[in-house]
């Protein structure tokens, strides 16, 4: 569970929507929370802070590096190759890596929600892969998109995009529970045949769904 259950006291007064944009690596979600974000939608990623988190100064640097020894540093820094081969290889390790960042993530998240819901913003929208990972849609959302596409063509996007092996892409989408079980959950889904622009064209028709819900 990477964000809390419930809405904070304080997100909650505002009456600001959380939407969740969820979809299992390699099936284009990324590019759809980057066009959110260009027509101007506020779009919290889990990924980046969970990097920021394990950078050099990052607030779960000292546990993870305690965690999993100096094995996973380069220079002193935390390799995020090395951790991810790591944890991707290994179930046990990467549930150990959740329970020190996940509750980090979601402090930031619940931080970050508070902080657009003080400034106005009516609505935001979560980008993260494990949602609903669980098979239950969290009451912290008013809505889940879901980004879908073949699982061949999410293997080929991360070995062509992302430079990973056949095996090591294999590895990260097993991590993940299989975006067909989340489609029943959402409230919207979008479908990814390989064509970018298509892709593009519904994330900004949702885009404009959003707005027009205010």
């Amino acid at each position: 569970m990477l964000i809390p259950p419930q809405k904070t006291e304080r997100v909650s007064r505002a009456a600001m929507r959380i939407y969740g944009l969820a979809g299992g690596t390699g099936c284009g979600k990324s590019e759809v929370a980057r066009v959110f974000a260009d027509s101007g939608i506020p779009v919290i990623g889990a990924d980046a802070i969970g990097h920021e988190l394990i950078a050099s100064g990052g607030g779960a640097v000292e546990a993870v590096t305690q965690a999993f020894g100096d094995g996973i540093l380069t220079g002193g820094v935390i390799d995020r190759a090395k951790l991810g081969a790591l944890v991707f290889a290994d179930p046990d390790a990467r549930e150990r890596l959740n329970a020190i960042v996940h509750p980090l993530i979601a402090e930031e998240i619940d931080r970050r929600c508070g902080s657009l819901a003080d400034a106005g913003h009516p609505f935001v929208v979560i980008d993260a892969a494990l949602l609903a990972e669980e098979g239950v849609k969290s009451g912290f959302l008013d809505g889940l998109v879901v980004v879908h596409c073949d699982r061949e063509m999410r293997i080929r996007n991360l070995v062509e995009n992302r430079g990973l092996t056949r095996e090591e892409a294999l590895q990260r989408m097993d991590a993940q529970t299989p975006p067909e079980l989340k489609l029943d959950l959402a409230d919207w889904v979008i479908e990814n045949d390989g064509d970018l622009e298509g892709l593009r064209a519904q994330a900004m028709a949702l885009a404009e769904e959003l707005r027009d819900a205010d």
